[in-house]
């Protein structure tokens, strides 16, 4: 069991028979009462995220989850398959729960996987992934404003903004947690 002085982010719980991921806190401490923590939860299966609040010294129950390292093989439409590189096993796991995940993973891209009591939820890939820019326009001569950017197809199907001197076929590196340009990759 974690008390109320245990949380923190990333921690994740069980509550209502589902697991819940911290992703925010602030302990209280008033200046009358008892402390208290503030949280803002969200659920691993819905995504739904709800702000509850715990009196110091409450108990939380941990989640039965577990994470592991597997490697993207391929997508069929409607299941992405993913490999267990210790023992080879697969597993499949349906779009609506990858959530933006989807549009950032090429073939043999290593992510981590949550299951819940035995069962994928969700995928977690790495914070900064290299991909290549399958279409964009051509910059225009002289529109050099500051901060100008183009949209930008990249080999995922994804769309990003990125400045006008970016050129197709170039690989860019891209912040997956906000899905923004970083940098072109020499």
């Amino acid at each position: 069991m974690y008390q109320t002085s245990d949380i923190r982010k990333g921690l994740k719980i069980e509550m209502d028979g589902a697991p819940w991921i911290v992703v925010g806190f602030q302990f209280v401490k008033p200046g009358k009462g008892q402390a208290f923590t503030r949280t803002k939860l969200k659920n691993l299966l819905t995504g739904a995220v709800v702000d509850r609040t715990y009196k110091s010294g409450e108990a939380l129950q941990p989640a039965d989850v577990e994470e592991k390292s597997m490697q993207y093989l391929y997508t069929d439409g409607e299941l992405y398959h993913f490999m267990d590189t210790g023992d080879f096993s697969q597993v499949g796991i349906p779009e609506e729960n990858l959530g933006d995940a989807g549009k950032w993973m090429v073939e043999e891209m290593e992510v981590t996987v949550l299951f819940y009591k035995g069962r994928p939820v969700s995928v977690d890939v790495p914070n900064f992934v290299e991909l290549e820019i399958t279409y964009c326009e051509p910059g225009v001569r002289g529109n050099t404003a500051t901060g100008a950017t183009k949209p930008a197809t990249l080999s995922t199907d994804a769309v990003v903004n990125v400045p006008l001197f970016v050129e197709q076929g170039t690989v860019i590196k891209i912040d997956t947690r906000t899905g923004e340009y970083v940098g072109r990759v020499s």
